[in-house]
Order: C-alpha cells, then sequence, then structure tokens
C-alpha cells in the first residue's frame, strides 16, 4: 500500500461525505481512515457507507486523531487534512509530486488561490504570520503557511517525530521537529475554502498552546535569557549596595533593594539551572545536540559541581557564624549586620541550589558519573 490518508472528523456531516469521494478519486487505491473525535451527528455513518476505515479518538483534540490515525495508518505515504472540505482534495496531485525528493510537503494556503472569507481576519494577518516569525526566529523554520493541515510525508519519518501535541500546536510540532531531524520540506501553492458547518478553533486557547510549545522546545528563549538577565541584575544590586547605601538622585538606596537583589540573583540563578535541565534531558532523551552541554560536560563533573556547592555554602554559613558570635560578644543586644545577612543568604542559597541541581543533572544524565 503506498498511500494512507488520515481525516480527523468530529460533527463534520455535512462535508465528510464530499472529502472521501474527492480522494477516492484522487487515490483509488488508497487506504483511508477517518478517526471520529467524539461526534454526536451522523459523521461515522457516512463515513461507514463509504467503506473506509473508521475508527475512534476518545481523548479530546486534533493532535490526538491524528496521531491514532497515524499510528494505524499502513501505507508508504502519510497524507493528512481537515474532514471540513476546506482544502480541495483535488489537489493530493500537487503534493504527491514532490514526495520522492522531499521529506514532508506541505499546501501553502497564503496566495491568490485561497477563497474570500475562507480565513478569519485574526488568524489570516496575526495567527498564523506570528507563529511563522516565531518558528523561524526561535528555530530557523522558514514555511510561508506554517499552519496548513494538508501534508503529506513518509511514515517512517512521521514515526521518526515521535509527536506528542494532543491540540491544533502538532501542526507546529512537526515543523519543529522535522527541522530538528533535518528533513527537507516544500510547500506547493494550494486553495482554501470557507468552511461549512461551526469551526472547532478557538482563536485564544489555540493560539496559546502553540505559544506555549514553542516556548517548551526553545528553552533558551524560555529560561535562559530571562535567566542571565535577573541573575545580573541582582548581582549588580548585592555589588552596589554590599559596602553601604548608596544615593542616587536624591534617592537613597539601602537595605531593600538589597533584598531585591538577592532575590533576582537567587531566582534567576534557578532559571538558568532550569535551562541546563531541560538542555541534558533533551540530549539525554531526544537526541539533541548542543555545544553549551557539550562544554559543561567536558569541564564540570558531579564531583567539581560538589565542591563549588560545599565552598559557597561553607562561605555563608562561616559569615552567618561571624554574624552569631560578634552577637554574643554584644551580650545578645541590638546588631547591625542585616547587609551581611543578605548577603550570607544569597550565597548559601545558591550553594544548596547548586549542590542539588548536580545531582538532578546526574540523574538526568543517567547516573553514570556515580559510578566512575
Amino acid at each position: 500500500m503506498e498511500y494512507s490518508f488520515v481525516l480527523p472528523c468530529k460533527d463534520e456531516e455535512k462535508t465528510i461525505g464530499l472529502c472521501i469521494n474527492k480522494i477516492k478519486k484522487e487515490l483509488p487505491a488508497a487506504e483511508i481512515i477517518v478517526v471520529d473525535n467524539n461526534s454526536r451527528d451522523d459523521s461515522v455513518k457516512i463515513a461507514k457507507s463509504k467503506g473506509v476505515k473508521v475508527i475512534k479518538e476518545k481523548k479530546q483534540g486534533y493532535g490526538y486523531a491524528l496521531r491514532k490515525g497515524f499510528n494505524e495508518a499502513k501505507g508508504e505515504y502519510v497524507i493528512f487534512g481537515d474532514a471540513d472540505d476546506t482544502y480541495d482534495y483535488r489537489e493530493i496531485p500537487k503534493l504527491i509530486k514532490h514526495r520522492k525528493k522531499y521529506d514532508l510537503v506541505m499546501g501553502n494556503r497564503r496566495n491568490s488561490l485561497q477563497r474570500k472569507k475562507s480565513m478569519p481576519t485574526l488568524h489570516k494577518y496575526v495567527g498564523t504570520p506570528s507563529i511563522n516569525f516565531i518558528l523561524k526566529i526561535f528555530f530557523g523554520v522558514k514555511v510561508t503557511d506554517s499552519q496548513c493541515g494538508f501534508r503529506l510525508i513518509k511514515k517512517e519519518k512521521l514515526d521518526a517525530l515521535k509527536l506528542k501535541s494532543g491540540g491544533m500546536e502538532l501542526a507546529s510540532e512537526m515543523l519543529i521537529k522535522a527541522k530538528h531531524n533535518n528533513y527537507s520540506i516544500k510547500e506547493v501553492d494550494i486553495s482554501y475554502h470557507p468552511r461549512i458547518g461551526e469551526s472547532k478553533l478557538d482563536t485564544f486557547r489555540d493560539g496559546w498552546r502553540h505559544l506555549r510549545l514553542m516556548l517548551i522546545y526553545s528553552p533558551s528563549s524560555l529560561f535562559l535569557i530571562p535567566g542571565i538577565v535577573l541573575t545580573i541584575l541582582g548581582l549588580a544590586i548585592l555589588l552596589i549596595l554590599s559596602l553601604g547605601p548608596v544615593t542616587i538622585l536624591d534617592v537613597t538606596l539601602d537595605l531593600h533593594p538589597l533584598i531585591l537583589g538577592s532575590l533576582l540573583t537567587i531566582t534567576g540563578y534557578q532559571i538558568i539551572v532550569t535551562w541546563v535541565f531541560s538542555k541534558f534531558y533533551g540530549k539525554t532523551e531526544l537526541g539533541t545536540k548542543d555545544k553549551a552541554m557539550d562544554f559543561l560536560e567536558r569541564n564540570m563533573s558531579l564531583d567539581s559541581s560538589l565542591i563549588i556547592s560545599l565552598l559557597a555554602i561553607i562561605t555563608g554559613l562561616l559569615l552567618n557564624l561571624f554574624i552569631f558570635l560578634e552577637w554574643i560578644a554584644k551580650d545578645f543586644g541590638e546588631l547591625e549586620r542585616i547587609r551581611m545577612g543578605i548577603i550570607a543568604l544569597t550565597i548559601t542559597a545558591l550553594g544548596v541550589q547548586t549542590l542539588f541541581s548536580s545531582f538532578f543533572i546526574a540523574i538526568l544524565k543517567g547516573g553514570g558519573e556515580a559510578h566512575e
């Protein structure tokens, strides 16, 4: 079997038959899989009457339905699209034409073939262009219509992506992972028609899911940059105010800004550590390659990290001990060592974070260091 066509479907009784007929005409020998995503109308009945394979996915979501269909597909190539007749499946040959040369072939709706009122204004001029831009900046994915759901991909290439999304964001996940795996991508201009029936899209919910996915798959943007900014700002405040209050433009900065500096430093450092976690997870579980992680592995062992963390903890404790002894010397009277106390607390907290983070990184790496 050369082709499997996957059609996710929920309440599309007005169009499911039309879609199946067009697919059969273009691909008479193809396996057609309709994935029912809890339809309440006659969609399933109509699909079965057309003699195609109908399976059910109870988990609600476009991504869940597609992944169910992908798992069932037996063809060498998998083609998929929506069951609302917005894509004209008489254009299937446009995708098939490029199947040998490219790993992923996808439609491009953003052209003169797009029918009027086929796409909401917000999606057309804000949603899709914004996602396109983020995919390009964060991941180097350069496509014109990242959200087009009419695509063709070789089954073995599809399986290798190990898609996990449950919603509309699966369209972006596929492109991110295809880029990571160095798949060649081809866009072809297709027509796009106004849908018949109620849309399943939720503009803001689905937009957030796309943004959330892209942030998760781009830990440098999500963790590293904010972490560095907060840490540098916090350390600058600590250094400036460590010796005493500072007056800037008749405004005196003293203990309260110093506390803020401590908070920013500890928070920023933890965010950076989380970035390191995500990078090691990506390398261990997803097989991603990263020069920064290679450098850390070459130059930072568990033992060296533990030594650094213990030195920080000991330094912080010694400062606190100095404060305590001075307090004893004053017969437990008034003591003006708040500034030193804040700095000691910050150093101790950073040491504790480093200590336990080092063990967790060793766990992410498979615990190999513990046996060396």
